[in-house]
């Protein structure tokens, strides 16, 4: 796998430290595949507080999910950039079709883990290449999710996948996280994705800048949520919300909504 392809390993790793610790959330299949796989991870990456933010992150992600599936019962969804992630597993998908779309590298490896079937389907494709959702049959409606995608795209690239999406469904909800400016500036020095090899990334400051023409900004979403972080107790929870949930995680790392036209 390239740079990019191995931040997968950076979630993947936080949600099977939180799911043997009994918090956050359940996810017993990133256990297994850390367990198996023995990735190495160095310095920043292998933090629990870095693992605290992506459990909860997905924690988020899986909840505004449900919320749209339980509110549309013929909505498809759409997981861009899902590398290891067993969100259709902690989801569910009862009576809805399940896309998860990322790199070929990473489809392959993701095979060995996960299986296929009627309703489950892995897209191995660059999403950002016009062609990709040919892969996917039209439908009524989608639910989108590009967790930790957006970073890596500038966003004229989020913009014109929006835009595909749009195109190919006739009602879409997208969720996105991305990087502000100065995050991004500020990951040449700090990141964890560094001690992967990443060093190109990017950010926006307004949520504006990836409606593209099909797609409008709804609303932005806490990132770090109470109900998740007070999994956390005595010093850690206090830790984790003054520097990770305050007001300068803030101004790097934002959360936003967009529905299509």
């Amino acid at each position: 796998m390239d740079s990019v392809n191995k931040t997968l390993y950076i979630p993947l790793y936080g949600k099977a430290y939180v799911s043997r610790k009994g918090i956050i959330l359940t996810d017993k299949k990133a256990e297994e595949i850390w367990q198996k796989e023995g990735f190495s991870l160095k310095g920043k990456s292998k933090s629990k507080w870095l693992a605290y933010y992506m459990a909860i992150r997905s924690a988020v992600f899986d909840s505004w999910t449900k919320q749209q599936l339980d509110g549309d019962g013929d909505a498809v969804v759409v997981h861009i950039g899902c590398g290891m992630d067993s969100r259709v597993l902690r989801v569910g998908n009862t009576g809805h079709s399940w896309y998860d779309v990322d790199f070929d590298s990473v489809i392959s490896e993701r095979k060995r883990y996960y299986t296929e079937n009627e309703n489950y389907h892995m897209v191995a494709a660059d999403a950002r290449q016009q062609n990709w959702l040919e892969n996917i049959p039209r439908a009524k409606s989608a639910v989108v999710v590009m967790e930790g995608v957006s970073m890596y795209m500038t966003a004229t690239e989020v913009q014109a996948v929006a835009d595909m999406l749009a195109d190919h469904f006739g009602q879409v909800s997208l969720f996105v996280d991305c990087y502000t400016v100065m995050a991004a500036k500020l990951s040449k020095y700090k990141n964890p994705i560094n001690d992967v090899g990443v060093t190109q990334v990017y950010g926006i400051d307004n949520p504006k800048e990836f409606e593209g023409k099909n797609m409008v900004f709804v609303k932005e979403h806490d990132m770090t949520p109470d109900r998740f972080s007070d999994c956390l107790s005595g010093a850690e929870k206090l830790i984790f919300k003054k520097i990770y949930a305050g007001s300068f995680a803030k101004k790097l790392y934002r959360l936003y909504e967009y529905k299509s036209k």
